[in-house]
């Protein structure tokens, strides 16, 4: 079994908090993970160990493991006895992991009882440093579900419809999304299109027969369900217009190209928007290596009115870096040129221009390199450099 990068996170949160929460999609190995830490495991989407919980609570309670709660939204009772337990013992740290799989269920429960008492953790499918042998164009293609990507080939594009079929029909509705399975199937295509472009509520609500503020409701609990980024617009007082409204990437491409219905490679290459398809994946490895590594960060593209643009904007220990991204194995001159530019329109600090090329090119603030290996990091108080293997 593949060891999870989070998996240090988890244990070094459960020594500092009686309660450690791991957020992340449905199937993204978060009950596996748990098993992985204790054995007191209760799923309370089953009745049946409900039932068991609430007759062993006093007994389980006892135990030196922490109790795992899976799906703990949905059985909101649990959290008052989980509060009055920590306040028992309130020096007691480690002795609950609570796992869900959509945040505003369970983090309007948090909020309202555990607030101070517990960490939160995120959990992605795989990413590069987990499965770098298995192939990255491999990871980028079939994404990083245990279940249905990289790791298991032969079950791609299969497991992928499956998967957003179930959500569509059975879990996103169970979690409070009130659209039809319909519309939700209809609302996953035309975000798979439009993925890696500015989000646009009006248009897509219009097309769908919804009005701009359904279209922005329902996107808003994709994006809190893990299926979706919402990538924010960096502001900064220059004259040039700013372009306001978010980006939107699925966070696992295997979706996407299930989606769009590419299922190899060579026919991802033959998508006029495989380009955008590549970003959204160096987005989000990046976004999940920070978050592994338990950098604090905060995200943003940046676009002027006169097309002046930067696919990610990272604010890392007060250091600002401008990081664009090309589907290229030769990047020219004028690429570098224009991330200068672009990056000079917000004071950044550090630029990268991340391609597939193999000819590493380093200057004081400025680094040309290729993705293979880019979570190849150096760390030091924040990322002074980032180099990728050939």
């Amino acid at each position: 079994m593949l060891t999870r990068k989070l998996k240090q996170i988890i244990a070094s949160r459960l020594k500092q908090f009686p309660a450690v929460a791991v957020l992340g999609p449905r199937q993204s190995g978060k009950t596996t993970l748990a098993k992985a830490i204790s054995k007191e495991y209760y799923d309370l989407e089953i009745e049946q160990d409900k039932l068991r919980l609430d007759l062993q609570w006093d007994d389980v309670i006892q135990r030196k493991k922490p109790l795992i709660l899976d799906e703990a939204q949905n059985y909101p009772e649990i959290f008052p006895r989980v509060r009055n337990e920590i306040d028992r013992r309130r020096k007691q740290n480690g002795r609950f992991l609570i796992l869900g799989s959509v945040s505003p269920g369970l983090m309007k429960q948090v909020s309202e009882f555990l607030t101070g008492r517990i960490a939160i953790c995120e959990l992605s499918p795989f990413s590069i440093p987990e499965v770098e042998s298995k192939g990255l164009d491999n990871l980028w293609l079939m994404g990083g579900f245990p279940d249905g990507g990289i790791l298991k080939k032969d079950q791609f594009f299969v497991w992928q419809r499956n998967y957003l079929d179930l959500l569509a029909m059975r879990d996103l509705p169970l979690w409070g999304l009130p659209a039809t399975p319909q519309v939700t199937q209809r609302l996953f295509k035309m975000l798979a299109v439009s993925s890696g472009t500015q989000w646009n509520a009006s248009q897509i609500g219009k097309s769908m027969g919804l009005s701009y503020h359904t279209a922005n409701s329902y996107l808003d609990f994709l994006e809190q369900s893990y299926l979706i980024r919402k990538l924010q617009p960096y502001f900064v007082n220059i004259k040039k217009r700013i372009v306001k409204s978010p980006k939107v990437y699925w966070r696992d491409t295997g979706l996407l190209h299930t989606l769009m219905g590419v299922k190899s490679f060579n026919e991802l290459l033959d998508q006029p928007w495989v380009g955008l398809s590549w970003e959204g994946w160096i987005i989000e490895q990046i976004l999940i290596f920070l978050v592994l590594n338990d950098i604090p960060h905060e995200a943003f593209y940046f676009r002027s009115s006169d097309g002046y643009e930067i696919d990610l904007v990272l604010k890392v220990n007060n250091y600002l870096w401008a990081v664009e991204i090309k589907l290229t194995s030769t990047p020219g001159k004028g690429d570098l040129e224009r991330l200068k530019k672009a990056a000079s329109l917000i004071g950044a600090d550090k630029m990268v221009l991340i391609s597939r090329t193999r000819n590493e090119i380093k200057g004081s603030n400025v680094i040309s390199t290729n993705i293979k290996g880019f979570l190849k990091c150096c760390i030091m108080g924040f990322i002074a450099c980032i180099w990728f293997l050939n």
